[in-house]
C-alpha cells in the first residue's frame, strides 16, 4: 500500500510522524513523506528510504494581509500538486501530524476521495488538524481534548524507539545526590540558561545536574555553573535524550507534547515551565495533563524566580520526585502500534 505521511518543521510534529512511518514501512508499505524541507525534517529522515517531497508554504496565523494572500496562493497550488501525486502513485492512505503543510495535503486527499487520518500531539487541537478533522476517517488524539471531535480515538503520542527500551544508566551517576536533567528543547531556552545555574544556591551540595543548553550557548552556561559548587555537566545537544532522562531523578523542561510524553513514558516526573507564547496556550494545557496524573508540577515564568526556587527546594527537600516515579504513563509507548492497527482495520487488513 502506498501512503502519504505529512508533518512539518518542528520535532513535535516530525518525530511522531516518522515513528508511524517506520511502523508502516515495516509492513511493506511505500512511504511518501511530505514536509517543508526544514533542517529538522532532513536530519530526522536521514538514512530512511522514504520518498521525501518538500513543499513551499507558510501558515496564516500572525501573518500580514499580503503574506496571507501569498500563503493562500501556495496552498491552492500545493493542493493540486499533491492531488496529482496521489493519483500518479495510487496513494491509498494519508496521515497528517500537524503543521500548515498538512492543510493542502489533507484537502488534496479529500478531493481525491482518499482516506485521511489526523494525529494531534497536544492537549488542544491545532488549526490544521481542526480543519482536517471535519472529514478525516479517524482523528487520533494524544490526550483527551475538550469539545466534540468526531470520529476520534485516544492513541497517545508515538514516541521515539529509544524511549521504548529500558536502559540501566549508571554512568556519571552519584547515588548520593539528586540527579536533575534540565532541557530547553533542541534549540535551548534563554530563560533556562540564565535562570537555573543560579537556582540551587541553598542545595548545591545535594544535586547533580546535566543541562542541555542549545547550539551556541555552551560557554555562557558553563561559566555560570562554574561559579557554583554544583556537580554539573553542560552540553549543547544530547543525541539520545532518553539516556539523560533515564539517568535523572526528575526533569526540568518546557511542556511540549513530545517532551512530556517521552519523559512520562519513562516514569520520570517533571518540573514544567510552559512556553508563555505557545499558540492557544497549548503548553500549559499539556502540563496540566501531567499535573492531573500526579507526575509533575507547573511553574509559569510570570510567577517569578523566587517562587521557582521555592518549588525546586520543596521538590528536593521532600523528595517529591519519588512519588512521581511511582506513576506510570504507558499510553505513549503503545501509540505507534495503536495507530497502525486502527488504520489497517479501515482497509480490512486486520
Amino acid at each position: 500500500m502506498n501512503i502519504i505521511i505529512s508533518a512539518a518543521k518542528t520535532g513535535g510534529h516530525v518525530f511522531p510522524a516518522i515513528e508511524v512511518a517506520k511502523e508502516f514501512a515495516s509492513k511493506e508499505c511505500n512511504i511518501f513523506f511530505i514536509g517543508t524541507g526544514s533542517k529538522i525534517e532532513k536530519n530526522a529522515l536521514e538514512g530512511l528510504s522514504f520518498n521525501y517531497i518538500p513543499l513551499k508554504i507558510d501558515g496564516f496565523r500572525g501573518k500580514s494581509p499580503l503574506n496571507k494572500i501569498l500563503s493562500l496562493k501556495d496552498t491552492v497550488f500545493n493542493i493540486f500538486k499533491v492531488y496529482f501525486i496521489i493519483k500518479r502513485n495510487n496513494i491509498k492512505c494519508i496521515i497528517t501530524f500537524g503543521g500548515f503543510i498538512t492543510v493542502p495535503v489533507g484537502l488534496a486527499g479529500w478531493l481525491a476521495r482518499t482516506k485521511v487520518f489526523t494525529h494531534e500531539q497536544n492537549s488542544v487541537m491545532g488549526s490544521a488538524n481542526k480543519l482536517l478533522s471535519k472529514f478525516a476517517t479517524i482523528n487520533f488524539l494524544a490526550f483527551p481534548i475538550t469539545g466534540n471531535i468526531k470520529r476520534s480515538l485516544i492513541s497517545g503520542n508515538p514516541i521515539r524507539t529509544s524511549f521504548n527500551i529500558n536502559k540501566a544508566q549508571e554512568k556519571d551517576r552519584d547515588t548520593n545526590k539528586i540527579r536533575i536533567y534540565i532541557t530547553g528543547g533542541s534549540q535551548g531556552a534563554k530563560y533556562f540558561n540564565e535562570t537555573f545555574p543560579k537556582s540551587f544556591e541553598d542545595v548545591e551540595d545535594l544535586v547533580q545536574i546535566k543541562h542541555q543548553c542549545g547550539n551556541g550557548n555552551f560557554n555562557e552556561v558553563q561559566n555560570l555553573y562554574s561559579k557554583t559548587n554544583i556537580d554539573f555537566s553542560v552540553s549543547e545537544f544530547y543525541k539520545d535524550p532518553s539516556l539523560e532522562i533515564e539517568w535523572a531523578d526528575f526533569v526540568i523542561s518546557r511542556s511540549g507534547a513530545l517532551t512530556i510524553s517521552e519523559v512520562s513514558s519513562l516514569s520520570k516526573g517533571m518540573l514544567m515551565i510552559p512556553l508563555p507564547i505557545s499558540i492557544d496556550n497549548h503548553q500549559y494545557l499539556n502540563a496540566k495533563h501531567i499535573l492531573d496524573i500526579k507526575m509533575g508540577v507547573i511553574h509559569e515564568e510570570a510567577d517569578g524566580i523566587d517562587k521557582l526556587n521555592e518549588k525546586l527546594k520543596k521538590i528536593i527537600s521532600q523528595k517529591t520526585y519519588l512519588n512521581w516515579q511511582k506513576q506510570t504513563n504507558s499510553s505513549h509507548k503503545n501509540a505507534t502500534k495503536f495507530i497502525l492497527n486502527n488504520i489497517l482495520k479501515e482497509y480490512g487488513a486486520i
